[in-house]
């Protein structure tokens, strides 16, 4: 059996981002579950609330569908489809309205062509066989001591840090935008815009948290080759 060999960046570099993201990922299911029992004062639901920052953005023909799961949450760009999960569609909660107003943010930015959207979409094929492949070569090149096939398993993993470097702007400014839409749309009050941010603050660390993680590997992959050598 393949395995990778514990080592100590494993246990100084990888397993604290591991950790860190494990705790953002924490963050956001208990921020999500304090902050659905707070009802917003327009009544919106959070299915409503996304057609509402749509319609302020001046963005039409994006459908919003249910889906099922917990934040399951997500804009389809190739359909064109926001779908929200079932703790979201028809919630009323300052929670569930601000996870669907970032959907509709990235709605926004693919509508609007937002550059950061633009390229994340273009590396998506790349980063799709680096997240499959990755490690495996790597490994594989390690235990028959190749250093070509660690050196493209290194590039392809590479690629992936890429994707979710570019992802952070993506990720926060949906946030920015839905924010301020919500506002002025009078989806949220100013004084329920907190709360919302704080849930959608707490999703961004899980991005973060992510790609901590990678970096961590991605370093201790190119120090496992630089050791082979």
């Amino acid at each position: 059996m393949l395995y990778m060999p514990f080592d100590s960046l494993y246990l100084f570099l990888v397993l604290p981002a591991f950790i860190f993201s494990m705790w953002a990922q924490y963050r956001v299911k208990s921020g999500f579950k304090k902050y659905s029992n707070q009802r917003t004062l327009s009544g919106k639901t959070g299915a409503e609330a996304a057609r509402d920052v749509l319609f302020s953005a001046g963005v039409t023909h994006v459908g919003i569908e249910r889906i099922g799961g917990s934040l399951t949450d997500h804009f389809d760009p190739a359909a064109n489809v926001i779908r929200l999960s079932d703790g979201v569609y028809n919630s009323t909660s300052v929670a569930a309205v601000g996870i669907a107003a970032h959907e509709a943010g990235h709605a926004v930015q693919y509508a609007k062509g937002y550059s950061p959207m633009k390229l994340r979409a273009a590396i998506i094929p790349v980063t799709n066989i680096g997240s499959k492949l990755s490690t495996p070569l790597i490994i594989l090149g390690l235990v028959l001591g190749m250093t070509g096939l660690i050196n493209i398993g290194i590039l392809l993993f590479g690629a992936v840090v890429v994707f979710q470097l570019v992802t952070l702007p993506v990720e926060f400014n949906a946030s920015s935008r839905a924010l301020t839409l919500l506002e002025t749309s009078g989806v949220l009050t100013a004084a329920e815009i907190p709360a919302s941010k704080k849930v959608l603050s707490a999703a961004a660390l899980t991005y973060v948290g992510a790609l901590a993680v990678s970096l961590a590997q991605l370093v201790r992959f190119i120090a496992m080759s630089q050791r082979r050598r």
